[in-house]
């Protein structure tokens, strides 16, 4: 089950976080985005009560920006995160988004995959962008389709 993340769900989202990044967001890094962001949108998926994994998103008039994105390490490469941006898809048609846009890591390949997969593509280049290394992100960017 997918549905909004609680203030309840941040000592499990962390605990993902923490697995899933060199440079973790922190527990009050999500507790600002859920009670201060009026653009900022982040789900959990939910099976027995365990957070198996989670996504976040500004929703922005006619854009969106994918904030985060990971799973749990016991649950990776069950197709968790296809499930997350499959969701994604759905909600951006519900919001009339017409593009979504993130940043990843140029050495994720896993996630530059992923992404191509569901209509991303590589739109520029974010110099220096990580602050943990210094490494560079892919900007990419999707166009929504309603039909």
């Amino acid at each position: 089950m997918i549905r909004s993340m609680n203030l309840s769900d941040l000592d499990q989202v962390c605990e993902i976080e923490i697995e899933a990044f060199s440079h973790p967001w922190t527990k009050e890094d999500f507790e600002i985005e859920l009670q201060s962001n009026p653009y900022a949108h982040y789900f959990v998926l939910v099976d027995n009560e365990v957070i198996k994994a989670y996504i976040g998103v500004w929703l922005i008039y006619e854009r969106a920006q994918i904030t985060t994105i990971a799973v749990k390490e016991d649950f990776r490469a069950q197709g968790l995160s296809k499930i997350l941006m499959k969701f994604l898809d759905t909600l951006c048609i519900e919001n009339n988004i017409e593009e979504v846009s993130l940043e990843v890591r140029i050495s994720n390949i896993k996630a530059i995959n992923l992404y191509h997969r569901f209509g991303f593509i590589k739109k520029g280049i974010r110099k220096d962008y990580y602050q943990d290394n210094h490494e560079d992100a892919f900007l990419m960017v999707k166009e929504v389709r309603g039909d």
